[in-house]
Order: structure tokens, then sequence, then C-alpha cells
């Protein structure tokens, strides 16, 4: 059982694509998880005029977003369903707020955190202070995993 979740834990950095995704980091630091990088990105809210038409989606169901690439490999939103995409690049995530009377949709996509060292984190809360880059690994069931966060800017991008 335990080696099956490890498996499942690493699987999409084992075999996923590498896509990056535009964030806003939250906080780094937690009393009982240690130090970490908390990430929102811009996918982290989806309009629910996409999924709306299936029906309305209910908290903690699976929603399949569509990324696109927008340019330099950074991806962007490209529609969202309830149905898994027979192909293209798509991320799993979970709805954790319903949108029915804002039009928007909070998503969880399991790559919210990035733990490192106390040092380490305060470094990134720093440099990430107006937008980063994360570097996620998407399987083609659309589970993600998060490889690396950097700041935005061409000088750090290419420094990894």
């Amino acid at each position: 059982v335990l080696a099956a979740e490890y498996v499942n834990a690493v699987y999409p950095l084992w075999t996923g694509q590498e896509v990056r995704l535009k964030t806003v980091p939250i906080d780094p630091r937690s009393l009982f998880r240690g130090n970490y990088v908390f990430l929102q990105y811009e996918i982290s809210e989806i309009p629910g005029d996409d999924i709306n038409k299936e029906r309305i989606p209910r908290n903690g169901e699976i929603v399949y977003v569509k990324l696109k690439a927008i340019e330099d490999g950074i991806y962007s939103y490209h529609g969202a369903s309830l149905k898994r995409p027979p192909d293209g690049i798509y991320i799993r995530g979970r709805i954790r707020t319903s949108g029915f009377l804002s039009g928007e949709y909070d998503v969880e996509y399991g790559i919210e955190a990035l733990f490192a060292p106390k040092e380490k984190a305060l470094k990134l809360e720093k440099n990430l202070q107006n937008q980063g880059i994360a570097k996620i690994m998407v399987a083609r069931n659309g589970k993600a995993a998060l490889k690396d966060v950097a700041a935005s800017d061409k000088q750090n991008q290419n420094s990894d």
C-alpha cells in the first residue's frame, strides 16, 4: 500500500510533460508543517461558464482544466470540463468552493505547497513577491506534481 502511494505521488515526475504556470505566493511558514511556499496559480480560479453547461458541480468534485501554451513554455487556462478531455494537455483538480453565484470556482490541484529549508523558503518568498513561474510535471491522466519554482523574470528562469 505504501509503495502504491509513493508511485502514485511521483508518477507525474517520471512520466509527465513539463508545463510552466504563473504563480502568486501567499505565506512561507507553518508552525505545524514547517517551512514552505504556498502557491496560488492563475488557474486556481476558473470561470464557471465552461462547466456549468454540463451541470452544477459539487465541492470536492474532480474538474479537468485544459492548458494552452502562450509564451516561453508558459501555459494558461484554455477551458474546463467535468469530463476527462480526449486529448491535449490538461490538469486534474478538485473544486474547493462553489462558484454558482459568483460565476467562478476555486480549484485545488495538489501542487500548492513547495516545502523547503527555512532559508530557501524565505528567499523564495522574497523573490516571488510579485509573481513566479512553477515548473509542473503533468502526466497523461492529468495528475500533476510540483517540480520547482522560480522568479518570473527571464534572468532567474534561465538560471534554474
